[in-house]
């Protein structure tokens, strides 16, 4: 499996691609702060603690000297202030520096969570709002990853590393100054073997970075081996194949092993390479410190102030070699929410709006001369001059062989799509003339592949109609005869339907559909090939909960199985994109080989059978 798909099935979070540090990059960034306007004093807040907490901790050390000078002053009988009393000053520090990295840490919290709620709020409105052109281009694994992983890393960025970058940089300047007027020698010494250090840390953590990466990409692979052969077990157990996949994963895995050995190999080296680095720079300043001490530059205190001052300093200058690395990750990551907040949305209003007097349809729907090509394959055109024409309240079948342009005829009623060429008409009005929340509120579809949510029976229902009562569902499901077999369930109405109305059959669920497009009272139906994955016993008591759905509206019935259409008002026939014949059952049957005709033949031998 190709590593760029993993974050579809779930074997592991994706490594977050890269941006680069530009002005352009930076300045998304900066936007996506607006975000934190409505708790900008909040965000203050914490910028303020951040920089009482360097201040503090950046006091820690001098205090220390001063303890220890004065410890020192009085073993020689001079006058100095009491050890006892700066143990007392830098406990009174310490609990400073408790509060104000608690206030910190719960500020930037506070400002960051809401903040990125806000933002999650807006990425999906945006993502449900687009059209349809949108999410065909786009994998849902890959929205998912928009919605979970980029804003993820944005809101670490917003509630963890930007505190991090501020503190180290507090802690980077107040250090360097701290260490030069403490002995401007020993900050001589120490500046010229620390670049050193921090230079072949960062090569070094790359490759590490880069070895984890391959190590993850390689165990991700076994993952993907076991998740595949799980799904299609039957098919290894048919063929018996145990020993195969056995053999696969086992292969797999002793790479991820080799690769695992490599890069602890590495990590061993970088952590050596560190230790020494570390204490041999503070064997190299403390002995040099000592020769000073010796010749009263500087006092013992002062030599220990400025090695935890160095400490700080290195610690602060090798985190900003992961920071800026998670800096590039967050850039990353606004790029492409950025590029969902920018795109175009459909001019959705909000549910309760009622539709207004002068949009009512009647129910009359024309093609008009209709030519269409997916803007994915604008070279393959799938409508060609189709012409159409349904009165209010008839019943339109369409049918025609796979691949005909029949279920993008359901997509352009619909209007997830516009026509490349022609009309669209309600009631001998454009299409795009009619508000389209105004007009989808008065359009149900019931599809082939019901698509139910997980929750009550209940709420899939009222799907079609948020609010509506008990009555009235119970109605809409008695129409669709549902209600009896809801009713036989022990939480009735409430039960839990599970993950895409897993725990119903097909034809509950067909029937559910439909009894939400009962509820909604439609003036246009779409029956996208509503009953040809059902079995003979579900599909007559599915057609009879459709016939009464079609009582009284304008119906388009998409057809697999012809049986189905035979009272139709009209049946149109597409072939290849042409609307080839339309007439009545029994006007289509009666022209000699026509394609109807010859698919009513077909379907009948197939039957016999």
């Amino acid at each position: 499996m190709a590593r760029g798909n993993r974050q579809d099935n779930g074997v592991r979070k994706p490594d977050m691609p890269k941006a680069k540090l530009t002005k352009e990059n930076l300045k998304e960034a900066i936007l996506i702060f607006s975000y934190l306007k409505p708790y900008r004093w909040t965000f203050v807040s914490g910028l303020l603690f951040i920089a009482l907490s360097s201040g503090t901790t950046m006091a820690f050390p001098f205090f220390l000297k001063k303890l220890i000078d004065s410890a020192h002053s009085l073993s020689l009988g001079k006058d100095a202030v009491s050890p006892g009393t700066i143990a007392f000053w830098m406990l009174g520090i310490l609990s400073l520096q408790m509060i104000f990295s608690f206030m910190r840490v719960y500020l930037f919290t506070y400002a960051g969570e809401h903040a990125l709620a806000d933002m999650r709020k807006e990425v999906y409105r945006k993502m449900i709002m687009m059209p349809m052109n949108f999410f065909a281009q786009r994998r849902v694994g890959e929205l998912s990853s928009r919605i979970s992983a980029d804003l993820s890393q944005i809101q670490d960025a917003v509630t963890g590393m930007l505190a991090e970058i501020l503190r180290g940089l507090l802690t980077l300047i107040i250090g360097m100054v701290l260490i030069f007027v403490l002995s401007p020698k020993l900050a001589g010494l120490m500046l010229s073997v620390l670049p050193v250090i921090v230079v072949v840390g960062v090569l070094f953590g790359k490759r590490i970075r880069k070895l984890s990466r391959n190590t993850q990409d390689q165990l991700a692979d076994s993952n993907t081996i076991v998740q595949e052969t799980l799904q299609g077990i039957s098919n290894v157990k048919s063929f018996t194949n145990e020993w195969y996949e056995i053999g696969r994963y086992t292969r797999s895995l002793q790479d991820a092993v080799k690769m695992a050995i490599n890069n602890g190999r590495f990590r061993g080296l970088f952590v050596s390479f560190i230790l020494m680095s570390i204490f041999g720079t503070i064997i190299l300043v403390v002995w040099y410190g000592t020769t000073l001490v010796q010749h009263g530059t500087i006092t013992f205190g002062g030599l220990t102030a400025f090695v935890v001052y160095t400490a700080f300093v290195g610690g602060s200058m090798a985190g900003f070699a992961d920071l800026y690395s998670q800096l590039q990750k967050t850039l990353g990551a606004t790029q492409r929410v950025r590029e969902i907040l920018k795109d175009e949305t459909e001019p959705v209003t909000i549910v309760d709006e009622p539709v207004e007097e002068k949009n009512k349809l009647q129910g009359a729907v024309t093609f008009h001369h209709v030519a269409f090509s997916y803007p994915s394959r604008k070279e393959v055109h799938i409508l060609k001059d189709v012409s159409i024409t349904a009165a209010p309240g008839e019943q339109i079948a369409i049918v025609g062989p796979s691949g005909a342009g029949k279920s993008t005829i359901a997509a352009l009623l619909l209007r997830f799509y516009q026509p490349d060429e022609g009309q669209l008409l309600f009631d001998g009005k454009p299409a795009d003339s009619i508000p389209l929340s105004q007009l989808r509120k008065q359009m149900a579809l019931v599809p082939q592949d019901v698509m139910l949510f997980g929750g009550t029976i209940k709420e899939n229902i009222t799907y079609g109609k948020p609010g509506a009562t008990q009555a009235e569902i119970e109605d809409a499901a008695r129409k669709a005869n549902a209600h009896d077999f809801i009713t036989s369930f022990p939480e009735g109405y409430e039960t839990i339907v599970g993950e895409r109305g897993i725990k119903l059959s097909g034809g509950q669920r067909q029937r559910i559909a439909i009894a939400r497009a009962i509820l909604k009272d439609p003036v246009i139906l779409v029956l996208d090939e509503a009953t040809s994955s059902l079995d003979s016993a579900s599909e007559s008591i599915v057609q009879e909960a459709l016939d009464n759905l079609m009582k009284n509206r304008t119906s388009f019935v998409i057809a697999h199985r012809l049986s189905t259409i035979r009272n139709a008002d009209k049946i149109v026939v597409l072939d290849q994109g042409h609307v080839v014949e339309s007439g009545t059952h029994q006007q289509l049957l009666a022209q000699e080989d026509g394609l109807y005709k010859s698919l009513t033949k077909l379907q009948l031998e197939f039957t016999s059978e």
